[in-house]
């Protein structure tokens, strides 16, 4: 199965560093609209700092798959309300 990181841009997907930080960008934008941004940004870094350690590459590659899932789901949830119109193939 090709990585789901195919979609974001390459700079981002190959650089932990990078993906971390658009993570807790993404978490300060929906924390501050849901007034719950601490709660929000404190599960980003909890999910990062549990798996920091991590040596294994395909499991380095599925948490950053999951990363990716995360903020491309909200991009196109953003994108759907902006636009009036659905992207996923969902209800």
């Amino acid at each position: 199965m090709p990585s789901l990181q195919t979609a974001l841009p390459p700079e981002l997907a190959d650089n932990v560093l990078r993906l971390y930080r658009e993570c807790l960008r993404r978490a300060k934008y929906i924390g501050h609209r849901q007034h719950n941004t601490q709660l929000l940004v404190n599960l980003v870094r909890q999910q990062f700092r549990r798996n920091m350690h991590e040596t294994d590459p395909e499991k380095i590659q599925k948490l950053k798959d999951d990363a990716a899932r995360g903020l491309i789901n909200h991009i196109l949830y953003e994108s759907e309300k902006m636009t009036g119109r659905k992207f996923s193939k969902g209800s």
